[in-house]
């Protein structure tokens, strides 16, 4: 899962940068990997939005955030909210989230924001678009309530996309994407 940012006639435009992080074999700790996959199953995104399934790495991922104009971040989050709660933070919020630990992949977030602000690539947005996990045992696949609420998340994707100025249209033939394929083979079994 990744599309590349530059627009059909080869000029620049904005880079959006759409991050999907969590474990997805630790059930609702893949939530954001889920999300971004499902924002690319059910919709047609321009080009200049780059769509990448981050999985737990950490430095790996600042080639792709680097110069990016705009990131959003999909991740399960840990608030003192209850389980399948969806939160969005950004931009001056990013501070007091990471005085925090809401999020399992915050160390690799937070010194990659920190990088970007040394080397000047800080992108002009940057949004967290998080769930509080239900469940987090070692298996395949989504809670019942965290996959129920899937679509809510990938509705505030939509949403900070369209903050951003990008027209997101459904697509006409849905796509089963290869993480929810493997849930669903696993819940078969």
């Amino acid at each position: 899962m990744e599309t590349h940012g530059k627009a059909p006639d080869g000029a620049d435009t904005p880079d959006i940068v759409v991050i999907g992080m969590g474990n997805v074999l630790m059930q609702d700790e893949g939530i954001g990997v889920r999300a971004v996959e499902e924002l690319e199953a059910l919709y047609e995104l321009p080009a200049r939005v780059r769509l990448v399934d981050g999985g737990t790495t950490g430095m790996e991922l600042f080639e792709p955030m680097r110069n990016a104009d705009c990131l959003v971040v999909a991740d399960a989050v840990n608030a003192d909210r209850p389980p399948g709660a969806l939160v969005r933070i950004a931009n001056e919020e990013i501070r007091a989230f990471f005085q925090t630990k809401l999020s399992n992949h915050q160390l690799g977030l937070s010194d990659l924001l920190a990088l970007l602000a040394f080397k000047g690539e800080t992108p002009r947005h940057v949004a967290i678009i998080g769930m509080v996990p239900h469940s987090l045992q070692n298996r395949l696949g989504l809670s019942e309530p965290a996959a129920a609420a899937l679509g809510d998340m990938v509705d505030l994707l939509v949403r900070e996309l369209s903050l951003l100025g990008v027209e997101v249209r459904p697509r006409g033939e849905v796509r089963a994407g290869h993480w929810r394929r493997q849930a669903e083979l696993e819940g078969a079994a």
